[in-house]
Protein backbone atom coordinates (compact mmCIF):
# COMPACT_ATOMS: atom_id res chain seq x y z
CA UNK A 1 0.00 0.00 0.00
CA UNK A 2 1.31 3.68 -0.68
CA UNK A 3 -0.19 5.39 2.31
CA UNK A 4 2.86 6.57 3.97
CA UNK A 5 2.97 8.32 6.85
CA UNK A 6 2.64 12.68 6.04
CA UNK A 7 6.06 13.46 6.71
CA UNK A 8 7.39 10.58 4.89
CA UNK A 9 5.42 11.95 1.78
CA UNK A 10 6.34 15.22 2.48
CA UNK A 11 10.41 14.10 2.26
CA UNK A 12 9.66 12.34 -0.83
CA UNK A 13 7.33 14.33 -2.94
CA UNK A 14 9.39 17.29 -4.17
CA UNK A 15 11.49 14.96 -5.54
CA UNK A 16 9.21 12.66 -7.30
CA UNK A 17 7.49 15.93 -8.87
CA UNK A 18 10.63 17.11 -10.40
CA UNK A 19 11.52 13.46 -11.25
CA UNK A 20 7.95 12.98 -13.38
CA UNK A 21 8.41 16.39 -15.15
CA UNK A 22 11.69 15.29 -16.44
CA UNK A 23 9.41 12.19 -18.30
CA UNK A 24 8.94 12.69 -21.96
CA UNK A 25 5.62 12.03 -23.26
CA UNK A 26 7.19 11.57 -26.31
CA UNK A 27 8.61 8.40 -24.87
CA UNK A 28 6.75 8.36 -21.61
CA UNK A 29 6.78 4.26 -21.37
CA UNK A 30 10.51 3.58 -22.40
CA UNK A 31 11.18 6.67 -19.53
CA UNK A 32 9.06 5.46 -17.15
CA UNK A 33 10.28 1.58 -17.21
CA UNK A 34 13.93 2.99 -17.02
CA UNK A 35 13.41 5.28 -14.20
CA UNK A 36 11.60 2.48 -12.28
CA UNK A 37 14.16 -0.20 -13.27
CA UNK A 38 16.90 2.00 -12.14
CA UNK A 39 15.25 3.11 -8.72
CA UNK A 40 14.69 -0.83 -7.80
CA UNK A 41 18.25 -1.72 -8.36
CA UNK A 42 19.35 1.12 -6.83
CA UNK A 43 16.97 -0.14 -3.75
CA UNK A 44 18.34 -4.02 -4.28
CA UNK A 45 20.12 -4.38 -1.03
CA UNK A 46 22.18 -7.02 -1.04
CA UNK A 47 20.38 -8.87 -4.27
CA UNK A 48 19.46 -11.43 -2.47
CA UNK A 49 15.99 -13.52 -3.14
CA UNK A 50 13.94 -11.92 -0.15
CA UNK A 51 15.10 -8.31 -1.91
CA UNK A 52 14.07 -9.04 -5.58
CA UNK A 53 10.98 -10.70 -4.08
CA UNK A 54 10.08 -7.58 -1.91
CA UNK A 55 10.73 -5.53 -4.76
CA UNK A 56 8.84 -7.80 -7.20
CA UNK A 57 6.19 -7.77 -4.76
CA UNK A 58 6.18 -3.69 -4.22
CA UNK A 59 5.58 -3.45 -8.20
CA UNK A 60 3.00 -5.98 -7.78
CA UNK A 61 1.37 -3.82 -5.12
CA UNK A 62 1.50 -0.85 -7.14
CA UNK A 63 0.18 -2.17 -10.46
CA UNK A 64 -3.19 -3.75 -8.22
CA UNK A 65 -3.58 -0.20 -6.53
CA UNK A 66 -3.20 2.23 -9.89
CA UNK A 67 -6.07 -0.47 -11.46
CA UNK A 68 -7.98 0.02 -8.28
CA UNK A 69 -8.03 3.46 -7.62
CA UNK A 70 -7.73 4.58 -11.25
CA UNK A 71 -8.63 2.22 -14.11
CA UNK A 72 -11.57 0.84 -12.47
CA UNK A 73 -13.40 3.57 -12.13
CA UNK A 74 -12.36 5.04 -15.37
CA UNK A 75 -13.62 1.43 -16.56
CA UNK A 76 -16.99 1.74 -14.44
CA UNK A 77 -18.12 4.78 -16.11
CA UNK A 78 -17.45 3.95 -20.00
CA UNK A 79 -20.01 0.62 -19.09
CA UNK A 80 -22.17 2.83 -17.92
CA UNK A 81 -21.82 5.14 -21.08
CA UNK A 82 -21.39 2.09 -23.55
CA UNK A 83 -22.82 -1.12 -21.90
CA UNK A 84 -21.27 -3.98 -20.73
CA UNK A 85 -20.06 -6.66 -21.78
CA UNK A 86 -22.59 -9.16 -22.54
Amino acid sequence: MPYILPQDRERLDPTITELAKLISTDQRAGDLNYTITKLLLLNKGEGRYKDWNELVGALESCKLELYRKHIAPYEDEKIKENGDVE
